[in-house]
């Protein structure tokens, strides 16, 4: 019996619960999550960001860019990413034994996104039932799924979002939009949604932001059994009782990003997974250094700390000397054209002599102060680039045209395909960026949990479906 008499779905030609796992990239979810989730009977996912291949021995094959130009280990990246998510997704198929649906999740702005997903898409007829996409607006994710007959599902986090892809592209493959996932920005893991005009510390009710979504879906003649699926802080059906059978907000589905990482078949390494058990409310930050630009969500480690802590050793300069800037700084960089305020001098005195010795430019007319470590980690990982993003700026890449954004690279930021690769194949939680949601610190207090318990998928899809 599911909770409040939950319904099954009809999704890709088959009755699914309405319970969709959130796909996570770079190996954070992969065939044995998301095949398990819908062999459970709900739609599993299947990420497409950097999915990883294995040999004929079932080892994993190391992701190596060694061609000589950013542009040449990008094709390189695309490769990887199309064998990788090739064979997750058949693998997960076979798993889920012909229940429920496999999805796969794709960011738009991921390096090469659209050939990607299109490889993939080729190599697996009949397996996907539906692409998620979002980070970023994906206008061509319909004809995309139109070309190859699979539903789409674009994530979004406002009604404006929404109503600007559907006049522009959607509405013209209206059949195939399975759904529209609402993707809160405040409460969500990963990369988020949050617009210039919202307060990232002022979260905001999700219910009268979807209520207002399905109202714009209905002014724009949507067919109602397009489902809205609220992804972000949900940890339990129990919680969204008035969301269900409510007439305002029509059909709803409820995604699990954050839960289904601590599974037996999540494949993050043992210490991650631990990691989750110790975390308290608010040890999830909302920030902005990631190099995409958008604001995301990830655990307090280290490495965050390290970047919150580069940035506050940052002052801005003048080239030439004014009234405010003054005193010229005259260690930590090359060149005299840096003058700064003789308050912001002192500081950098300061720091400087803490070891932060060297000054970094930034696009913005600032310098930051790093240790001479740091400063060779930072360029050489600038250097390493592969195009992992359609634009990066830590390193100024850009997936088309002259391949650069034309900006100076950016030190205050980070290498996001470094530091994700590591953490998922058993990189120190401390030493890299870990996404998760703001709900993650529940593991500590949920009692399905205790004494170290771990469920299967099914064990975890049972318990959701009780309510809890």
């Amino acid at each position: 019996m599911s909770f409040k008499g939950l319904q099954p779905i009809q999704y890709g030609g088959r009755e699914v619960w309405p319970l969709v796992e959130g796909g996570k990239g770079v190996s954070a979810t992969n065939h044995a999550s998301s095949g398990a989730w819908a062999a459970a009977g709900g739609i599993g996912t299947v990420s497409a960001v950097n999915a990883d291949s294995t040999d004929e021995n079932g080892e994993i094959i190391p992701q190596v860019y060694d061609a000589a130009t950013r542009k040449d280990r990008h094709a390189q990246l695309i490769q990887y990413g199309i064998d990788g998510a090739t064979e997750q997704v058949k693998k997960a198929y076979e798993i889920s034994n012909g229940k429920g649906a496999i999805n796969i999740n794709v960011l738009w702005e991921m390096g090469g996104a659209q050939a990607v997903l299109e490889g993939v898409l080729e190599n697996t007829p009949g397996m996907i039932a539906g692409v998620t996409c979002g980070a970023g607006m994906p206008y061509k994710l319909a004809e995309i799924a139109a070309r190859y007959n699979v539903n789409y599902l674009p994530i979004i986090s406002s009604a404006r979002a929404f109503r600007a892809l559907w006049k522009r592209s959607y509405s013209k493959v209206p059949d195939l939009m399975a759904a529209v996932v609402y993707e809160d920005p405040w409460l969500a893991g990963g990369h988020n949604g949050l617009s210039n005009a919202e307060n990232p510390r002022e979260p905001q009710d999700p219910y009268p932001r979807v209520k207002a979504l399905r109202e714009t879906m209905r002014k724009e003649g949507v067919s109602e059994d397009t489902a809205i699926v609220m992804a972000g802080g949900v940890w339990a059906l129990g919680e969204w009782d008035e969301w269900i059978d409510n007439p305002d907000l029509g059909k709803i589905a409820f995604q699990f990003g954050t839960r289904p990482l601590l599974t037996q078949e999540s494949p993050i390494p043992q210490e991650w997974k631990d990691r989750l058990r110790t975390l308290d409310e608010g040890d999830v930050l909302l920030h902005k250094f990631s190099p995409t630009g958008f604001y995301s969500s990830a655990v307090k480690t280290p490495f965050l700390y390290d970047l919150i802590h580069r940035s506050e050793r940052q002052i801005g300069f003048a080239k030439a000397q004014d009234e405010d800037h003054s005193k010229q700084l005259d260690f930590g960089v090359k060149g005299k054209s840096f003058w700064v305020k003789p308050d912001d001098y002192q500081k950098a005195k300061a720091w400087f002599g803490e070891g932060q010795t060297q000054a970094l430019k930034t696009p913005d007319d600032t310098v930051v102060f790093v240790t001479p470590d740091k400063r060779a980690e930072i360029q050489k990982d600038q250097k390493d680039c592969m195009g992992c993003l359609s634009h990066c700026q830590f390193s100024s890449w850009k997936d088309h045209d002259d391949y650069t954004t034309g900006r100076l690279a950016d030190p205050r930021s980070f290498c996001i395909q470094k530091t994700l690769q590591d953490i998922a194949h058993g990189g120190h939680t401390d030493d890299n960026l870990m996404f998760a949601g703001h709900a993650a610190y529940r593991f500590k207090s949920d009692p399905f949990y205790s004494n170290n318990f771990t469920p299967t998928v099914k064990e975890l899809v049972d318990r959701i479906l009780t309510g809890e």
